[in-house]
């Protein structure tokens, strides 16, 4: 599809995060794709939270606002109640707006536990609301919902009366259509990645290696937090003892985290500071030149009905990426094609993936070119865009 035309006058893009790390490579994806075709996107957020705004660097314990941290340490209750009274604030800020711009065609929300208010303002004024998925009351959480019920409640609510939703996976819609019933209109949409902003030249990848004595060496590079539900931690600790007869095999891990210091405790004492290169927390202009020096990408564990924004970057970049085997992840992942995958939860069959890859360089670079193929053709955030237009139409035709 070729658009000629803006296919909206203006967009306005709600969302309640705090616009940093995954959530702010999102936000920016879609709002940088819509502006591309000509959409005037405007973004409202919580104050201080502008994805544009946001540190610089990769930082996914870093707050953007010291206020934000305040709140987020707030009892479980508290903290609950807080986001349900944001519904006064966001309905007041939407409202102003909503009324100094007549010319919005769609609402686009990124979709919080406990917000109902934009759906709610957009059915009173006739405006197409379409709510992207991430969260859910359906699903386990780093932070346990303490009023599940009504939380419960209002999402059921919200996905009956707004227009239409967009999913990253098929599997985290038919688990909300399980829990909820019937729906508003649904697309699947997975991530993507800008190829523009992840590409890169030899001299960016001899460079890197330089700079962190990568020569001569198979590199498998992970790119992401470390917490504990990314499992990079356990990653390493498994594959400690292998690294010690494969000189030639070195991890480059980018970013930082809960497990950071553990982790780099444990490289430490055993010695293999020269073979797990730690880099800790990056600015984003470095992250190109970073992912230019891996050979292989390896994400130990993600969640089973999310869609990994780090697995379309490292494709982007050309990288052969090995994953956990989650239905969302198989709707990307072509075996031994764009990429491997193992069964999820068992990190020693990650473990040994990566130890046989690393010996097979022409496999590595025929599934790192066929995986930027890929991406290239059919999961840009302009192909994101595109499809969102289609659903749009679609919904106003209805």
């Amino acid at each position: 599809m070729t658009t000629h035309a803006a296919p909206f006058k203006r967009v306005l893009y709600h969302h309640r995060t705090q616009g940093k790390a995954v959530e702010g490579v999102h936000i920016r994806g879609i709002t940088d794709a819509l502006r591309a075709e000509g959409v005037a996107v405007d973004i409202i957020s919580l104050p201080g939270a502008d994805p544009y705004a946001s540190p610089k660097a990769m930082s996914p314990t870093q707050q953007a606002r010291p206020w934000m941290k305040w709140i987020t340490r707030l009892p479980e209750p508290l903290f609950e109640l807080a986001e349900l009274g944001y519904n006064l604030v966001a309905g007041h800020r939407v409202r102003k707006y909503l009324d100094a711009h007549p010319d919005v065609e769609l609402i686009y929300e990124r979709y919080s536990l406990f917000m109902f208010v934009t759906v709610l303002i957009a059915r009173w004024r006739r405006i197409p609301i379409i709510l992207e998925i991430n969260d859910s009351s359906t699903v386990d959480r780093v932070r346990p919902v303490f009023f599940l019920k009504l939380a419960t409640w209002i999402e059921r609510w919200v996905v009956r009366r707004c227009s239409g939703m967009v999913f990253v996976s098929g599997v985290f819609r038919d688990r909300l259509l399980s829990a909820h019933g019937h729906m508003a209109p649904t697309i699947i949409t997975p991530n993507a990645a800008n190829i523009a902003k992840f590409s890169f030249t030899q001299e960016q990848r001899d460079s890197t290696r330089r700079q962190y004595g990568l020569e001569g060496a198979a590199v498998c590079g992970y790119l992401g937090a470390f917490v504990p539900w990314h499992a990079i931690d356990e990653f390493v600790y498994r594959i400690a003892a292998r690294l010690k007869t494969r000189p030639d095999l070195k991890l480059l891990l980018v970013g930082d985290g809960a497990t950071f210091d553990t982790v780099k405790a444990f490289v430490d004492r055993e010695g293999l500071a020269s073979q797990v290169i730690l880099t800790g927390r990056v600015g984003h202009d470095q992250v190109p030149g970073l992912l230019a020096a891996m050979d292989m990408a390896v994400l130990p564990s993600a969640g089973d009905y999310t869609s990994p924004v780090k697995l379309f970057e490292f494709m982007a970049c050309g990288i052969a990426p090995i994953a956990p085997n989650f239905l969302p992840i198989q709707e990307v992942v072509r075996e031994d094609e764009t990429g491997w995958m193992f069964k999820h939860g068992q990190l020693d069959d990650a473990v040994q993936m990566v130890l046989d890859r690393s010996r097979d360089v022409p496999a590595l670079k025929r599934v790192g070119v066929a995986a930027r193929a890929y991406i290239a053709a059919e999961r840009q955030w302009r192909n994101n865009i595109l499809q969102l237009v289609d659903f749009h139409r679609q919904l106003t035709r209805r």
